[in-house]
């Protein structure tokens, strides 16, 4: 009662009334203040988006014109841009190496935050986006979705660094909405880049699904949407895939999709570890000469296919999809290889957008042998399968070919194809591929800072 007593009196002085209402006002303002800062560098991760993927068709463009002029020129441009590319990510650009998911994922889990400012610094961004141009132009096999995710992470990690944020979970949740606000940008897909953060970059679902996740990837993807357009990245597919004979296509594409993305995870992981004793030897010892080798391969899978396996793959996984397009089984096999001859390379670059070019391959393959389901709708469930295969992350498997096609009549029959690949792929690589990468990364950062101290 004594205590209720001085309560209710303080509450009536006007003086009291007047300090508590302006301390609310303040700390309303700061609140909107920092919500401002976080807008404005979700809107920053949208516009850098659009200029990465501006210059990424600008590379595309300047490759097709090297191409045009004569074939055989990538026989010079690849081993030699390969081998550019390599020595200045070594030498200016250190950190800049791989597809910058692993990065992402790896900085979720250190706790050293002046260790995460070196992996998530402004220069790093920088030579991530310029390398991956780079290698764009010479023809390696990559996309511009891994290193978006990174470059998303560093931007708001330095926007939360700018608010002088220090507790361990606001600056990580900064990074993984800035990761996944990237990668939703780069496809213009939102759902998937939602899905993407809670399936695949951590694993505990209260850290990621908070609101101001969602408001930044909803705010870099509205800015991408304003300067490029409402567009899908595949243009809108109307196939449908009925329950019946045609869910047969689900059974084939689910495994074979799993086993060929489950095959390619542990080929990639027994690189990064060096199981491959000749190869890793050559590549510690002589990396910028092996980066041209694997340049020349590069060149030689081009001229082969007919500059089909250069690039992200993009444009002929859009003519796979709508049907204008038709490749052998060949397209499939050496666009596989290409994409592991780059990633062994080890220039930046992302895996995302190859790897939906080789699923376009593998359903645009097997179609004419399922004729009760409609190519196109062959070819989706192939893109998800592999896709999944190699990141074995099912949910993001499936928004992700849902919302690059625009389609949501065949969620179910993608759902259950990405599931299948999934159980398939962990099966042959029982740890999934992002988390190997990241683990691997992490313990090396550690390592090195550790010898750095001591």
């Amino acid at each position: 009662m004594f205590f209720s007593f001085i309560q209710s009196a303080e509450t009536k002085n006007p003086k009291h009334q007047t300090s508590r209402i302006k301390r609310k006002i303040l700390l309303k303002k700061r609140q909107w203040q920092d919500l401002a800062i976080y807008w404005i560098g979700a809107i920053l991760v949208g516009i850098i988006a659009v200029i990465f993927a501006e210059l990424g068709d600008y590379a595309a463009d300047i490759r097709n014109h090297l191409i045009d002029i004569s074939p055989y020129s990538m026989l010079c441009v690849a081993p030699v841009g390969m081998a550019v590319i390599t020595w200045i990510t070594r030498v200016v650009f250190n950190g800049a190496q791989g597809s910058g998911i692993p990065q992402t994922i790896a900085t979720l889990h250190i706790h050293n935050f002046e260790l995460i400012d070196k992996i998530l610094s402004i220069k790093i961004t920088i030579g991530k986006i310029l390398m991956t141009t780079l290698g764009l132009i010479c023809g390696a096999s990559i996309g511009r979705e891994g290193p978006s995710v990174q470059i998303g992470a560093s931007v708001m990690h330095a926007f939360s660094r700018l608010l002088g944020k220090n507790g361990e979970i606001t600056r990580h949740g900064m990074i993984l909405a800035g990761g996944a606000a990237g990668m939703a940008a780069a496809f213009n897909t939102p759902l998937a880049g939602i899905v993407f953060a809670i399936e695949e970059l951590a694993h505990s679902f209260e850290q990621k699904a908070s609101g101001r996740t969602l408001a930044i990837i909803i705010f870099s993807g509205v800015t991408s949407i304003a300067f490029l357009g409402n567009y899908t990245y595949f243009g809108r597919s109307n196939t449908a895939i009925p329950l019946g004979s045609a869910w047969i296509a689900v059974g084939v594409c689910g495994v074979l999709g799993g086993t060929a993305g489950g095959i390619f995870s542990r080929i990639v992981i027994a690189i990064s570890e060096g199981r491959f004793f000749s190869i890793s030897v050559f590549q510690q010892n002589r990396p910028i000469t092996f980066a041209a080798c694997c340049g020349f391969v590069l060149a030689l899978l081009g001229l082969e296919s007919h500059g089909a396996t250069y690039g992200t793959g993009y444009l002929q996984a859009n003519g796979i999809v709508n049907g204008y397009l038709h490749y052998p089984a060949s397209f499939f096999i050496m666009k596989y290889i290409s994409m592991l001859v780059t990633f062994a390379s080890g220039i930046p670059g992302g895996m995302f957008a190859p790897s939906l070019a080789i699923g376009a391959g593998l359903g645009g393959w097997i179609s004419p042998f399922l004729p009760h389901t409609t190519s196109a709708g062959v070819v989706l469930l192939g893109m998800a399968a592999y896709f999944c295969g190699v990141a074995q992350s099912p949910l993001t498997a499936t928004i992700i070919v849902m919302e690059i096609c625009d389609n949501q009549q065949i969620t179910l029959a993608l759902l259950s194809t990405s599931f299948l690949a999934y159980a398939v792929s962990r099966i042959i690589c029982p740890t999934p591929l992002y988390t190997v990468l990241a683990k691997k990364f992490a313990r090396k950062q550690l390592d090195i800072s550790v010898k750095v101290e001591s």
